[in-house]
């Protein structure tokens, strides 16, 4: 009998790419806080959930074909852009960036945490197959 990693492990290994993405975005946004016209993005955790369960219901994304000679679009992972969005302004500025360093600084933390308890999430159900497969 095979282990279905997809099944033993869950949503853990989702969320664990989601921190990362959105670590990234955060980074990106932190880093262009003096760029003229920059407009700060994030991703939303709970579009993310449910786009991830919803895809695990309906099985593998797919396209609709209406000609033979289309090619059909495998490994795509429209995640980023689909839920990547502006994040509005508190405050305005001469420059139009919409980015507030203090936010972003503070997201960037809130997703750390998250991060690392995803990962501690993910190492125990690692831990509980390794002692399922010797039998413990």
């Amino acid at each position: 009998m095979s282990i279905n990693f997809d099944k033993a492990l869950g949503i853990s290994q989702q969320a664990l790419n989601f921190r990362a993405q959105r670590a990234e975005v955060l980074a990106n946004n932190i880093a262009n806080a003096d760029t003229p016209g920059y407009k700060a993005r994030d991703m939303d955790f709970s579009e993310v959930l449910a786009a991830q369960a919803e895809k695990t219901t309906k099985g593998a994304f797919g396209l609709d074909v209406t000609n033979a000679n289309h090619i059909e679009a495998s490994g795509f992972d429209g995640l980023a852009d689909s839920t990547l969005k502006y994040r509005n302004s508190t405050q305005p500025s001469l420059d139009q960036n919409t980015v507030d360093t203090q936010i972003e600084q503070a997201d960037y933390a809130q997703n750390s945490v998250g991060f690392n308890a995803s990962f501690t999430l993910l190492n125990a159900k690692f831990k509980g197959l390794v002692s399922a497969i010797r039998g413990e």
